[in-house]
């Protein structure tokens, strides 16, 4: 593992001694993806074991792809036995507030909504009417499990460890890490990814799809469009290092 970041004034970004952090870009619906990189995490930790191993999920599982459902079946049993952390997507915002507004399917269908109410077997049209709306946002709330609806309600907006903060969209520039809304969380991007200057941690996020993953001075993005390209990013970050598998 190496070092990307060129900071000779100060120390290097670490995360404590001991732990190793597994970071994995959107997913968006590609449970296939998904099962190849828990697998490749799997054999990284039988061949490299460490006593605190923590996986960190950017957010976006679901939407566009066509296995979300899927998708959060594997968070759900990968959670049942390794130290994870799960970050909400501005994806998973739209599902739970679909439930109680279902006019915004306007909105959420342009980001592929309708192939997560299609992975739960709710049949949309094309172009609902706002009736329809109503009897699609009711048939998810009878078909989402249980297990599903805990594990939206218990997303995160961020995470810190070390020297990295770990979210899906980014931060505002300006505001202290600890002051941040989760509307920018979730949703911000270019005043974001255009600020140069340091945010008092590396951000780790997503939302943004890019090629290759993305390391600046002030940030990495992994989040490598996984539902067009077939590449689903995983950052290892452990002591001062950082690799990507």
């Amino acid at each position: 593992m190496r070092n990307p970041f060129r900071r000779k004034d100060k120390p290097r970004p670490s995360v404590p001694e001991g732990i190793r952090v597994y970071a994995i870009g959107d997913i968006h619906g590609r449970a296939d993806l998904l099962a190849e990189m828990l697998n490749r995490i799997d054999a990284h930790l039988a061949s490299n074991p460490i006593r605190n191993p923590i996986e960190v999920f950017l957010g976006d599982y679901i939407d566009r792809g066509p296995a979300s459902r899927e998708v959060l079946d594997l968070l759900v049993t990968r959670d049942r036995t390794f130290r994870t952390v799960f970050l909400k997507g501005n994806h998973e915002w739209y599902l739970t507030e679909f439930l109680s507004n279902p006019p915004i399917l306007k909105e959420w269908q342009n980001w592929g909504g309708l192939e997560t109410l299609m992975s739960y077997g709710v049949r949309p049209t094309l172009n609902p009417d706002s009736g329809m709306q109503t009897q699609l946002a009711v048939a998810l709330d009878q078909t989402l499990p249980d297990s599903h609806r805990q594990f939206l309600g218990k997303l995160e907006s961020s995470f810190t460890c070390g020297d990295f903060f770990f979210v899906h969209a980014g931060v505002r520039p300006g505001v202290p890490l600890t002051k941040q809304r989760e509307e920018d969380l979730l949703f911000i991007r270019y005043d974001f990814l255009l600020y140069e200057e340091d945010f008092s941690k590396i951000i780790v996020h997503g939302h943004t799809p890019v090629m290759e993953p993305e390391v600046r001075p002030n940030r990495i993005n992994i989040d490598t469009g996984a539902y067009a390209t077939g590449r689903l990013t995983c950052l290892v970050l452990e002591d001062d290092k950082a690799a990507f598998i």
